[in-house]
């Protein structure tokens, strides 16, 4: 199964990334009024908790805990799963990717396991790190050859690795080109979005003690670090979610886990692609948010927030929100500009916004 299920997803990848590729070179202003969201439960299993999807043109990819991960098509809706371990190990999965040949997902904990889909017909171990403090957060590529992952620090900056070989090989980036991380930062493994990318330009989120973004303009060559206003100075608090609209606009979201409703210091945006960030909605719902996205082909006016306490929008570029459902998720990705996926504890769902 596990064999079929890989030959399933090298299958679909080609055709499936150039159908986005071509609607997001040819986007179309949405008209929708955005008043409600339709939930349709398409994955329940109470043993799962998945926080890291990928919508691959007509399928979804995702990878969890217990090893899970798998592969759901749109038109027949049938799920093909499958787990993967490595010894006696049983990974915990909370971060994937894709490019148009290979599907990824990476693991948490020591040792981080990255996989890829190969050509032997199985997954394929591309890289292994072992050290005690390792904990990988996010990935996502900028092209069919290069891609980024980050996580913890294991030394005096966080991890950050790098393929340029289409992942077949990563390399970790010495702390001698990164800026150095303050005591007590971190990132969170929660949605798979501490990564933004647009174009060659790069974005990392962390939080904990302090809640910063780092920048690479050139795929991670150099670094720069530029502050945030969101709450920090604890584990549990920062930025969890970070999303740009294009180089300019951007957004993060995230709080204090443990303080859902807490509604200051957790959301600001960028107009100046991340130099500066300005707080929005201060002391106004919605509180904890893990996951942020922009709404395809709205002109960066339409921000979907959601958390385990729910699923909020914003119509006006995150100045005001309001709540679309008390349903909680970790996780959003969307397909279109009125159709997403959410995944969280025990479930993966179909959102049709109307």
């Amino acid at each position: 199964m596990n064999r079929f299920i890989v030959f399933c997803l090298l299958l679909i990848f080609s055709a499936c990334k150039n159908e986005q590729k071509a609607e997001k070179e040819n986007p179309t202003k949405t008209v929708i009024d955005y008043s409600s969201v339709e939930i349709e439960p398409i994955l329940e299993n109470d043993s799962l908790s998945i926080r890291a999807i990928e919508i691959i043109g007509n399928n979804l990819a995702f990878a969890a805990n217990n090893a899970t991960f798998g592969m759901y098509n749109f038109d027949n809706k049938t799920w093909r799963t499958n787990t993967q371990t490595y010894d006696t190990l049983i990974p915990e999965f909370r971060a994937v990717a894709s490019t148009d040949t290979d599907f990824f997902m990476l693991s948490v904990g020591s040792p981080a396991l990255l996989y890829k889909t190969g050509d032997s017909g199985a997954m394929e171990l591309v890289y292994k790190e072992e050290n005690e403090k390792a904990f990988y957060d996010a990935m996502a590529f900028w092209n069919n050859h290069e891609g980024i992952a980050m996580g913890d620090p294991t030394d005096n900056c966080i991890s950050i690795i790098i393929t340029r070989n289409g992942g077949k090989s990563w390399e970790k980036l010495d702390c001698n080109i990164l800026p150095e991380v303050i005591e007590g930062e971190a990132a969170f493994a929660a949605s798979n979005s501490n990564i933004a990318v647009e174009g060659d330009k790069t974005w990392v989120l962390t939080g904990g003690m302090k809640s910063r973004v780092y920048f690479s303009p050139d795929k991670g060559e150099t670094w720069e670090v530029y502050n945030t206003p969101l709450i920090d100075g604890e584990a549990t608090t920062g930025g969890y979610s970070i999303d740009f609209y294009n180089e300019n606009f951007g957004i993060i979201f995230g709080g204090d886990y443990t303080n859902p409703e807490g509604n200051t210091g957790n959301k600001a945006i960028t107009k100046d692609g991340g130099k500066t960030w300005e707080l929005v909605a201060e002391g106004q719902e919605p509180g904890y948010k893990s996951s942020v996205r922009f709404i395809p082909n709205t002109g960066g006016e339409k921000i979907i927030a959601t958390g385990f306490s729910g699923i909020s929008i914003s119509k006006d570029s995150g100045q005001t929100w309001e709540e679309l459902s008390d349903e909680g998720f970790y996780t959003l990705r969307f397909k279109n500009d009125s159709v997403a996926y959410a995944a969280g504890k025990g479930r993966i769902v179909k959102l049709t916004f109307r």
